[in-house]
């Protein structure tokens, strides 16, 4: 063995954590003794392998050609079938100055696996995501999260929480979409007991709970024109009252929103008020299609298999040619689709392995103006979504299994108990 990659060795044989070193070839030359030890895999047997299973966007093949450490969350299906490692990447120079690659690898918790915060992917659209959400973080200033529906800007935003200096507070959440104009003011800045009919006890508002954290406003395009100005006047001054309430509340939140609706446009039609837009956008942070970022796709099905398969006590893997059928899908629906359409998979497998055949994907119309030729009897059942009946007759069958128990239906669908509200509303379960 060659001098320097004895003192390489000698090096790695010092980490706690298992560490490999890749050479630029992107061949393994070396892992040390807790790496064997992780993935019950000597070191004769991997020494000379390719450095791991991805193609085309290999994460160590970037390092190699900018020199830019990495860090994040991946799939490393060559060690750990349909596992997610944490790893972390960076060059190292031998003593002749050839550039060689150290990463150090751990396992990521049960806890993170469950965690919807959780980003994933490689992808040059989802690095430059990253990078801004990450400068986002970084400041205290309000951030605004555009793009499509699915794409994740609930995940987003959590990543920008857990990555400020509110991390150790409370991320709050509140869903635009379900709130009308007479509950608004009562979800936002609480109310007092008495203060209407049902009001049976004093109650706290989002914003008051959101105290030195962050407050998630999701779908601000859906909030109420009449109740703008209220929300304004309290990230202006920091200053509320509670529904039926005198006493003058303060409170310090970090404020993120999102919407897929284009609020310039709103703006200009006199739906959304112009001073909150520019209060609400000061940062603004588009999420890219899930199109528009196919590399990630192993990545994210790797992830989900493994949240999956941590519910449900087993593991499942995934065939080349069901891959091959996802990749090449355009993914209108974003990663929402990409994870419906993986949870009924799992449930139409055999023997716990995805094939092509358990790959149900949504057949929809043309995206154009042109006129349907389609009856307009026919018009409801063309637009229903297979996906959506399938979904429907599994929500139906938990609700049986759980007597109608919505933390347990959510918990078995791996869901928040807000998403599982939005789809009862949805599909009209509730």
């Amino acid at each position: 063995m060659p001098k320097k990659l004895v003192t390489l060795e000698s090096l790695i044989e010092t980490h706690d954590l298992p560490f490999v070193i890749i050479d630029k070839s992107l061949k393994v030359v070396a892992v040390n003794r807790a790496w064997e030890k992780q993935f019950s895999i000597s070191r004769e047997q991997q020494i000379g392998k390719p450095c791991c299973a991805e193609c085309g966007n290999c994460r160590h093949q970037r390092l190699c050609d900018k020199l830019e450490p990495y860090a994040g969350v991946f799939p490393r299906s060559d060690v750990a079938p349909s596992s997610m490692l944490r790893v972390r990447g960076y060059p190292l120079l031998d003593s002749d100055g050839q550039i060689y690659i150290g990463e150090s690898i751990s396992a990521v918790t049960p806890t993170e696996l469950d965690s919807n915060s959780s980003m994933v992917g490689s992808s040059l659209a989802f690095l430059a995501l990253k990078n801004k959400l990450t400068q986002a973080a970084q400041t205290q200033t309000p951030v605004l999260l555009t793009g499509e529906t699915g794409t994740g800007k609930e995940i987003a935003s959590e990543f920008i929480h857990r990555n400020s200096k509110n991390a150790d507070k409370k991320f709050v959440i509140m869903d635009c979409t379900i709130l009308g104009e007479n509950l608004f003011e009562s979800e936002l800045f609480g109310h007092e007991k008495g203060s209407f009919t049902g009001a049976s006890s004093q109650k706290k508002g989002l914003f008051e709970l959101a105290d030195n954290g962050t407050l998630f406003l999701d779908e601000v395009g859906e909030l109420p024109l009449s109740q703008q100005p209220k929300l304004l006047r309290a990230l202006e001054s920091g200053q509320f009252r509670r529904v039926g309430g005198t006493a003058q509340l303060s409170s310090k939140v970090r404020l993120v929103c999102a919407t897929h609706r284009n609020l310039s446009d709103m703006v200009a039609e006199g739906s959304f008020r112009e001073d909150l837009f520019y209060r609400l956008s000061v940062f603004q942070i588009e999420i890219p299609p899930l199109r528009e970022r196919k590399q990630d796709i192993p990545d994210l099905c790797a992830f989900l298999l493994a949240q999956y398969g941590q519910i449900n006590e087993c593991n499942y893997s995934i065939s080349k040619q069901a891959m091959t059928k996802l990749i090449q899908h355009e993914w209108p629906g974003n990663i929402r689709e990409l994870r419906n359409c993986l949870h009924l998979a799992i449930n139409l497998c055999s023997d716990n392995k995805i094939e092509e055949q358990d790959i149900n994907i949504v057949k929809r119309g043309p995206i154009n103006n042109k006129p349907s030729l389609i009856a307009q009897d026919d018009l409801q059942s063309f637009q229903t979504s297979s996906i959506d009946e399938f979904e429907t007759r599994f929500i139906k069958d938990l609700q049986k299994k759980h007597n109608g128990n919505r933390k347990l239906i959510a918990d078995e669908m791996n869901i928040s108990e807000r998403t599982l509200y939005r789809k009862l509303k949805r599909f009209n379960l509730n």
